[in-house]
Order: structure tokens, then C-alpha cells, then sequence
């Protein structure tokens, strides 16, 4: 067995459409599909009974990632780990401009996690990077480009 390429990328977001819209609004990606999957096949996957579940898929190049969205079980919970939390994940996107890249992600209702910073040492030295998150804890980083 050998992998022989990368999938996607997922988060389970509380409100569809508002982290669509960061993502093909405020992003650039493309929304390539969105729709509810078969209840009885997702809770045979997962081994939560009673799953439904809304998917969608939004790509920038060859890069994909996944939104699901629960509707049941009704006994589903809300999470929302630190960066520093085991389990917890985000997505780091290379940007042109950092603070361009914040002010979209804060009209669809994402906020710095901390500060802008600039990276003084390593392989992204001269990057300026931050975090911002979503009300249901999606987040995500933006990189901005390495100095020329």
C-alpha cells in the first residue's frame, strides 16, 4: 500500500453557509459541491447513529476542503479546543497580504485567535502569520508570503 495523493482537508462547522462564504466569497475557493448524504451510510461510517449530515467541498487549485454541517443526532456537542488543545485543527493558506486576508475573514465573522505576528527564525522566517476563528471554533491561518 502506498498513498498515492491528498484528499481533502475537513471541518464540522455550525452554520454552512456562513464558513462558505468565507471561504468562495472572501477566499477565492470554489464551491464544487454541496448536499446532504444518505443517513443510514454516514452512520455506518462515522458509528453515530442517527447522523445527518450536510457536505460541501470548496477547492482552491488542487487543494479541497470539506464542510460538513450535523443536523442530527440531536445529542451532538460543541467543541472548541485551543490551538494548543489535542484534536484541535485548522488550515494554513499562503496569502499576499496578511492583514487584507483578516479584514475579509472579520466580515464573515472570524477574529484573530492573537496577533499578527512576524516570524523571526525558521523555515517561514520573514513571514508575517496569524490565526483567526469562526464562532464554532473553525480556524484557520494565513501565512503571508516570504519576503523577496
Amino acid at each position: 500500500m502506498r498513498v498515492v495523493g491528498f484528499n481533502h482537508t475537513s471541518f464540522t462547522v455550525a452554520d454552512l453557509d456562513a464558513t462558505i462564504a468565507l471561504f468562495t466569497e472572501g477566499l477565492g475557493f470554489t464551491l464544487v459541491s454541496r448536499g446532504p448524504r444518505d443517513p443510514g451510510l454516514i452512520s455506518r461510517m462515522t458509528g453515530i447513529a442517527g447522523a445527518e449530515i450536510e457536505i460541501a467541498f470548496v477547492a482552491l487549485g488542487r487543494q479541497r476542503i470539506e464542510l460538513i454541517a450535523y443536523r442530527a443526532p440531536a445529542d451532538r456537542g460543541h467543541v472548541r479546543p485551543r490551538l494548543c488543545d489535542v484534536g484541535a485543527a485548522h488550515v494554513g493558506l499562503d496569502v499576499d497580504d496578511v492583514d487584507a486576508a483578516v479584514a475579509i475573514a472579520a466580515r464573515h465573522g472570524f477574529r484573530l485567535a492573537g496577533e499578527i505576528i512576524a516570524i523571526d527564525a525558521g523555515p517561514n522566517k520573514g513571514r508575517r502569520v496569524c490565526y483567526v476563528r469562526g464562532g464554532d471554533g473553525t480556524t484557520v491561518e494565513f501565512l503571508g508570503l516570504a519576503p523577496a
